[in-house]
């Protein structure tokens, strides 16, 4: 009985992990994009990065990993 608990659990893990989106996370390309345009949907370059991960992985960042990706990218130019 204890057996059957055991795999019953393990199964219903495994079928969860393989709903679960895959780990690879895009980060919101801002080059050319000026704040607070059309394009940025009115809105600044770190809030910008924010809603378009959060609509692409279903999770926010904060304020600052936002501010920092886009530094990062002006940076990288």
């Amino acid at each position: 009985m204890k057996k059957l608990v055991v795999l019953a659990v393990f199964a219903s893990l495994a079928t969860l992990g393989l709903s679960l989106p895959s780990s690879a996370q895009s980060i919101p390309d801002v080059h050319g994009l000026n704040a607070f345009t059309p394009q940025t949907n009115y809105m600044s370059l770190p809030g910008f990065v924010r809603w378009q991960y959060f609509v692409e992985n279903k999770t926010w960042i904060s304020r600052a990993e936002a501010t920092s990706l886009v530094k990062s990218q002006a940076e990288n130019k």
